[in-house]
């Protein structure tokens, strides 16, 4: 058995870099061909001195990640998540699909747009938008919107307007809150989302760079120092909004869904106030969401397999495996129990088990 960590351990402060360094950041040298993800450019003067007095530790694929209301983000994507804030202007129909990073979110958007977007188009998936478009097209990031431009056109949307955030709860823009948009978060295992999110980001680094370890990974995991992390505070912070407010927060769990999709599809179908009619039931409408959207099915379809997205990730790098358990293959029994130890140690007075 392994001996359990101090409180301390779990609660390691960040490194605060000199406000030199910090100042430099965006003006590091940054080859052309670099894709946008990478690039680290055109900061805003209120970023630029907000990142000086920032908490920041290495980053797990850009140069850093810094800390901003308790939670970590580069400094491309601080610059979104700021914008977003002081910017973006929710309407009461606006749906959010939340997520800690690799916990399901590509395959959720998926079922959420064929879910939602079901009356427009045809039952036999040959004119469906999923089939030439990757979901995160679909059902883009909110605070991505932001990085480029800090009034991006959403025109073109129809309401229902569907987003997806990995902002955590106090971090959403206040009109979110005042309007009591409606909230889907969906949640994974956090061992499965490590090893996901490790060979996720291994794939976005600069092949100069090399391969991050899974153990340097896995400890900046554990200390919380992970995109959009402490991944147990992120869960959390939505855990309580459930509960407190369900007719608002729907909490789901990406194992669950997995083991009886038909029934989390009816129950996600009920909460966005578009419940399937008997007729469609009848019909297999259902399946017809679920066969569109399995994790097979999306990853062979051609958009998914070739092509990048603006920001310049490749289409293919959103799916790997998708199973349930994979961390298995990867983490040390020793491993295994410190991320038990500290699940346990963060959820135990919540009541959510994970």
């Amino acid at each position: 058995m392994v001996t359990p960590h101090p409180p301390s351990v779990l609660t390691t402060m960040p490194t605060v870099y000199p406000p030199t360094l910090l100042t430099s950041m965006p003006a590091l040298q940054i080859p052309p061909d670099l894709p946008a993800y990478l690039q680290e450019k055109d900061l805003s003067q209120e970023c630029r001195d907000l990142i000086v007095s920032l908490p920041a530790e290495k980053g797990w694929v850009a140069n850093y990640l810094h800390q901003y209301q308790g939670f970590w983000h580069t400094t491309r994507q601080l610059k979104g998540v700021i914008a977003c804030q002081n910017h973006f202007q929710a309407q009461e129909s606006d749906i959010f699909l939340v997520t800690t990073p690799k916990s399901g979110t590509t395959w959720l958007k998926a079922i959420m747009f064929a879910l939602v977007n079901r009356k427009h188009f045809s039952d036999t998936k040959q004119q469906h938008p999923l089939l030439t478009n990757n979901p995160h097209v679909l059902v883009p990031f909110l605070e991505h919107q932001y990085i480029d431009t800090q009034l991006p056109d959403f025109t073109s949307f129809t309401s229902p307007r569907l987003f997806s955030t990995h902002l955590p709860f106090a971090s959403l823009p206040k009109s979110v809150e005042d309007w009591g948009c409606k909230l889907v978060y969906l949640c994974r295992n956090p061992k499965d989302t490590f090893v996901s999110l490790w060979h996720f980001t291994n794939k976005l680094r600069p092949k100069e760079k090399g391969e991050n370890s899974l153990e340097e990974t896995f400890d900046k995991f554990c200390r919380g120092v992970s995109l959009y992390g402490p991944f147990w505070d992120h869960v959390l912070g939505y855990w309580k909004q459930s509960l407190e407010k369900p007719e608002r927060v729907l909490f789901l769990k990406y194992e669950d869904f997995k083991e009886e999709p038909k029934g989390h599809l009816m129950k996600l179908s009920e909460f966005l106030n578009c419940p399937f009619s008997q007729e469609e039931e009848s019909s297999g409408a259902m399946d017809e969401i679920l066969n569109l959207c399995s994790f097979d099915y999306l990853s062979n379809l051609e958009v998914n397999k070739t092509g990048k997205l603006p920001s310049g990730e490749e289409n293919s790098a959103f799916f790997r495996r998708g199973q349930v358990g994979d961390s298995k293959s990867h983490l040390s029994a020793e491993m295994s129990e410190k991320m038990d130890h500290i699940t346990k140690e963060k959820l135990q007075v919540s009541g959510l088990n994970l």
